[in-house]
């Protein structure tokens, strides 16, 4: 156990929220919905408060970026509301309650949590895949968290898969694009576009098209979903390829929308790895989803507070 209390703040476009560690568990104290900065914050440490006693209280803050780690800044996040653009969390904390704090993005934080609490236990070589709205990465190399020079190494949902196709991460034709959660619906549109004959009932009626509804379509058994992400899957295959050839991993963990949709992603996925990887390093490398679910973000910024404490 750690020898100061830790306490961990999850910053999401959606929802907020705090957790502390206890008895080596991760327990949510509250969840709010994002806001404005002040009256979200406000609510966050009235939660907060009657489970902070002094004894020098560390909190690790996950948000996703960009952001200023060292100044323990938030920047300005495309997910988050203007007010939250410039906010020195990590003073802001402090001067509330004392202690330390400490900003990560929500890739490598998550990447953090998968290694100490789910699904990457055990391992000495780790990459963690975000792939929900966006797609993000966090690497563990040789038993460490690897950050590179900005606290973004990892970022392969910028690597640009064709020279056009989808457009993920202000780029078109890359990784994000082709099967982040927000980009297999614009994958779908592309498809649905290029094909002969009228849109399929699941498409025809919805105004804007999202992964679930694909993802569900195709489950029920429909012809042209299951093809939209079979051809996901495919592009997150040669995404996996990369990484392992370049990281040589023991395991890929993913999280967002890939445990629901496991079965639709696997066949195309296994199909890529097969074609593109290196045969010994994809031997060495299991795939798995992640084993935290919706809590990940909160044990996230409770791994970092940790990592930041074990570190000094």
């Amino acid at each position: 156990m750690p020898s100061s209390p830790l306490f961990g703040f999850d910053i999401g476009g959606t929802k907020c929220a705090v957790s502390v560690l206890r008895d080596d568990r991760v327990v949510e104290i509250a969840r709010v919905a994002t806001g404005e900065f002040e009256s979200t914050f406000r609510q966050l440490v009235d939660a907060l408060a009657p489970h902070v006693s002094g004894a020098d209280p560390v909190f690790g803050v996950s948000c996703g970026g960009p952001l200023d780690p060292k100044a323990g800044v938030i920047l300005s996040p495309p997910n988050l509301p203007v007010s939250w653009h410039g906010v020195p969390i990590v003073s802001r904390l402090a001067a509330r309650f004392g202690g330390r704090g400490f900003l990560m993005n929500d890739a490598n934080a998550c990447a953090l949590a998968e290694w100490r609490f789910g699904a990457g236990r055990g391992t000495q070589h780790m990459i963690f895949l975000t792939s929900g709205t966006g797609l993000g990465s966090g690497l563990i190399l040789n038993g460490q968290l690897f950050e590179g020079a900005t606290g973004d190494a990892g970022e392969i949902g910028h690597v640009r898969l064709r020279a056009d196709g989808p457009v993920g991460y202000n780029k078109a034709g890359s990784a994000e694009g082709f099967y982040s959660g927000g980009g297999i619906a614009r994958l779908a549109e592309t498809m649905l576009a290029a094909s002969v004959g009228p849109r399929p009932a699941w498409a025809a009626g919805a105004p804007v098209l999202t992964t679930k509804a694909i993802a569900d379509a195709a489950k029920a058994g429909d012809d042209t979903a299951r093809a939209i992400m079979h051809r996901a899957g495919e592009s997150l295959g040669e995404t996996l390829a990369i990484l392992i050839d370049l990281f040589n991993p023991q395991r890929i963990v993913i999280g967002g929308f890939f445990p629901h949709c496991r079965e639709l992603l696997e066949p195309g996925m296994r199909a890529l790895l097969e074609k593109e990887a290196l045969p010994l390093p994809l031997a060495a490398c299991t795939v798995a989803p992640s084993a935290l679910g919706e809590t990940i973000g909160s044990h996230g910024a409770i791994a970092l507070a940790w990592h930041h404490l074990q570190r000094g």
